[in-house]
């Protein structure tokens, strides 16, 4: 190892010595140019000459240094080394005058030799490190790199272009496709564009092609579609960049390039974030994530912790999925000591035990909630009655209590476009959820909900299903043909939660813009073509409990107002008042004292009048169920169902709000 180090010492020690004599014999060269020049290639009064080449020599080695041009690394010349260049060449041509003209008293030495000699100076020094460069790329570019061509000329096909350039790659981008008419006949970065993209298959067979890449990350599902079957009639495999969303951060290098995936083809939405804003928000606080194993819980995680909160509090109830999680957030972070550091903390828990919570609360002072933990399967939940109620209701309440009680600022709950005009018992407590936090009485506290679609890749949803049955060549089963599902990746998605949160007001119900409703047949269509097979059977099986053939995004009494992210709508409707909205949780909770499915669905159905459900045969009629008494009874310390005595919702038990909540956001 020793004299590995002490000839690379060697090597680097040679290399400087060549540079330092190299810059010498240019510096030399410039003055002996400027005075042939200036006397018509004669040399009269040679001593004037010889005297004042070596103090130009020095000045112009003590002046580089100051803009880092003593370094050897010329093949990655740019345009800001032709201006240090610049730079060091003025400030060595105005050192060298006042040293000559009035140090040394040499009047005689001619005026138009210090500007003739700055000009050559600075051509050979630019020179070298643009032929350097040259060069290096000539060697670089031999016949075993890849011929690659762009489908783009915009800014992220530079900086490919830009990448190849600089960096041995493997690749040699041979031209550039562009629609745009007036790029035609241009280059970037001396990549010439050949035409449109329409000529793309004539360009691969003439060119002699080994791969294409889609360079447009702000491409739209139609243009991308477009693209993807002009790639592929190409005849020449194709990858593409990122989607913008997923570029706000970073810079578009090949090791981001990747496969053409089913979201780019459903549609990549250009998130334009205010990033200031929610680091404002976030920077220097204790936040606390719920459901963090789950699909949308351990993404908000993973962005929360790129705003350097004081402390990022991830629970869940899945210890499997809190050690995952554990894992892939310190091997983001590049920890060595098992993803644990002074700010993440890992904590498995139960949200909806308030003692447990308080205890959470009090430990770490959390001042920020992100609440996604959620039963959020609905065919599950259909038969789960009770148990979707006591986790995504009481349970929610059970930590608004603990929150407001323990100083929190801001509660963000993640709601589903299925809590809109509901047909399932998941649907209907995300739209009671939505109602809690819009009434909810606590002064101290900022309550927020954040209501989407379904993101694709989420635990539970129907991609995975999909290629599950694409491999096994199994029939592709969907319930319906004319079924749609909004879609949104789970990226966009929780960057627009953390803009909701940074701008929503309390009470607000915040709804994130989805684009067009995707069929989920065409999803598959699309899904079988990505795979590279065709043929394979559709089975339509029917809707499932509690599914509907669309879903929607608001009611029709809201009224939809813009916020100060043009991807996120507020809306307005009347809002409950929490004596009413309370009174109704107090009956619910007395009928799920009850057990009984009707009884619950009934009462869900009195606080969400929206809610469509079928009653259970077994179970018969509710219609004559009384959900109040009357007379003496009604007028005893809270509601009762059946004699049933229910208590006030600050201390309801914690030993009715048992289950484990899932890790999920929205219902896929």
């Amino acid at each position: 190892m020793r004299k590995i180090s002490e000839k690379s010492a060697a090597l680097f020690r040679c290399r400087s010595l060549l540079v330092l004599v190299s810059q010498i014999a240019l510096i030399l060269c410039s003055l002996v140019c400027a005075w042939l020049l200036r006397f018509e290639f004669r040399l009269p009064d040679s001593s004037q000459l010889w005297t004042a080449a070596p103090i130009l020599i020095m000045v112009r080695l003590a002046v580089m240094p100051f803009f880092n041009l003593m370094h050897g690394w010329w093949r990655h010349t740019g345009m800001s080394d032709a201006v240090d260049v610049l730079k060091a060449v003025v400030a060595g041509s105005f050192a060298f005058l006042l040293i000559v003209r009035y140090g040394l008293g040499l009047k005689g030495f001619p005026l138009s030799i210090y500007a003739l000699e700055a000009l050559i100076t600075f051509t050979l020094l630019t020179g070298v490190r643009v032929l350097s460069r040259l060069l290096a790329e000539t060697v670089r570019r031999d016949s075993t790199s890849k011929r690659l061509i762009l489908v783009g000329a915009g800014y992220a096909a530079q900086m490919i272009i830009r990448e190849i350039q600089e960096v041995e790659t493997g690749y040699k981008v041979i031209g550039c496709v562009d629609d745009n008419p007036l790029k035609k006949g241009l280059r970037v970065l001396g990549v010439p564009v050949l035409g449109p993209v329409e000529v793309l298959a004539k360009v691969v067979g003439q060119q002699r092609i080994d791969e294409v890449l889609i360079a447009i990350p702000s491409a739209t599902q139609d243009q991308m579609c477009r693209l993807v079957a002009i790639c592929k009639e190409s005849g020449s495999a194709f990858r593409t960049v990122p989607a913008m969303a997923e570029l706000i951060a970073g810079r578009v290098t090949l090791q981001q390039v990747r496969e053409v995936s089913l979201t780019d083809l459903l549609g990549r939405i250009p998130v334009d974030l205010d990033l200031e804003s929610v680091r404002e928000h976030i920077r220097d606080r204790v936040v606390m994530v719920t459901g963090a194993a789950g699909s949308i819980g351990s993404e908000l995680c993973r962005q929360i912790r790129t705003y350097k909160p004081k402390l990022l509090l991830c629970l869940d109830q899945n210890e499997n999925g809190i050690f995952y999680l554990q894992h892939q957030l310190a091997q983001d972070d590049g920890d060595d000591n098992n993803g644990v550091n002074d700010r993440k903390v890992f904590c498995v828990a139960d949200f909806s035990n308030p003692e447990r919570m308080r205890r959470v609360f009090q430990t770490y002072r959390v001042e920020i909630v992100f609440h996604a933990a959620a039963y959020k399967h609905v065919p599950v939940m259909e038969s789960n009655v009770d148990e979707a109620v006591s986790n995504n209701v009481f349970g929610l309440l059970a930590l608004l209590n603990v929150a407001e009680s323990s100083n929190c600022s801001t509660f963000v709950m993640i709601s589903s476009d299925k809590a809109v005009n509901p047909a399932n018992v998941m649907g209907c407590t995300k739209r009671v959820g939505e109602l809690i936090l819009a009434a909810w009485p606590g002064k101290r506290m900022r309550c927020v909900s954040v209501r989407f679609g379904n993101v694709l890749g989420s635990n539970g949803s129907v991609l995975p299903l999909f290629q599950e049955q694409i491999r096994q060549n199994q029939p592709i089963t969907i319930t319906h043909p004319e079924i749609t599902r909004f879609f949104m990746t789970i990226s966009e998605a929780v960057s627009l939660v953390l803009q909701a949160y940074a701008i929503g007001r309390n009470g607000d119900i915040m709804v994130l813009d989805m684009g067009k409703p995707v069929r989920i047949a065409d999803l598959a269509k699309t899904l079988l073509r990505l795979s590279g097979k065709s043929g394979q059977e559709f089975r339509f099986i029917g809707l499932r409990p509690g599914e509907k053939l669309f879903e929607e995004l608001f009611y029709p009494d809201e009224r939809v107002l813009p916020s100060a992210c043009e991807k996120i709508a507020c809306t307005e409707s009347v809002r409950l008042s929490w004596p009413a909205l309370k009174r109704g949780l107090d009956q619910l909770y007395a009928a799920m004292s009850l057990g009984k499915r009707d009884f619950i669905l009934a009462q869900l159905k009195q606080i969400v009048p929206q809610f469509t459900y079928a009653s259970s045969d077994r179970l018969g009629s509710t219609e004559n169920v009384p959900l109040r008494p009357s007379g003496a009874d009604a007028r005893q310390e809270g509601p009762m169902l059946l004699d049933i005595p229910v208590l006030p919702y600050r201390t309801w038990p914690a030993k009715s709000l048992s289950g484990p909540p899932a890790g999920g956001g929205p219902g896929d």
